[in-house]
């Protein structure tokens, strides 16, 4: 695995061997299927909430199901997991990246209790399942406002129609 990429039980070990290090801890989570300026801005962001910034990246799998095939597109993950988290990584804002298999973060948030849960504005605490987690052991929530209105699915998009069009 690639440095800053961890497993949830090696995670959760760094993090317990060095609680001075990691808390308080923020924790977000995404597919980040072709990383862009929003990402970046979003994750700068989130890491001000706390001491270190953990991202939970979606397994390819877990993608191919919260992002079905749209007509003309093609099939999501458009970049393999291990390569968004590596990406993810190298990033000056990303203390650690976890890639989780589930379509939530429920799990993910449960094992690791963090300080901060930090998501886009897009966001509201009725639609982030992951909320009444952080909540009940006494967590805050912090949704983010989006800062530049990008996605993947509309630079997928923008480039195909562009190569249709020459």
């Amino acid at each position: 695995m690639s440095a800053g990429v961890y497993t949830l039980e090696t995670l959760k070990a760094a993090i317990a061997a060095d609680p001075a290090r990691w808390r308080p801890l923020v924790v977000t989570n995404g597919c980040f299927d072709l990383l862009h300026v929003g990402h970046v801005r979003y994750l700068n962001t989130a890491k001000q909430f706390g001491r270190a910034l953990v991202v939970g990246v979606n397994s390819d799998r877990s993608v191919q199901t919260i992002k079905p095939q749209a007509p003309g597109l093609p099939p999501r993950p458009i970049v393999l997991e291990a390569e968004r988290a590596e990406v993810l990584a190298a990033l000056k804002s990303v203390d650690g990246v976890v890639i989780f298999s589930e379509a939530t973060a429920c799990e993910l948030v449960q094992a690791l209790q963090p300080d901060v849960y930090a998501k886009g504005g897009d966001y509201t605490l009725d639609t982030l399942p992951e909320a009444a987690i952080v909540q009940a052991y006494g967590g805050q929530v912090r949704l983010v406002q989006i800062e530049i209105p990008s996605s993947t699915s509309k630079i997928i998009t923008q480039i195909l129609s562009s190569r249709e069009n020459e």
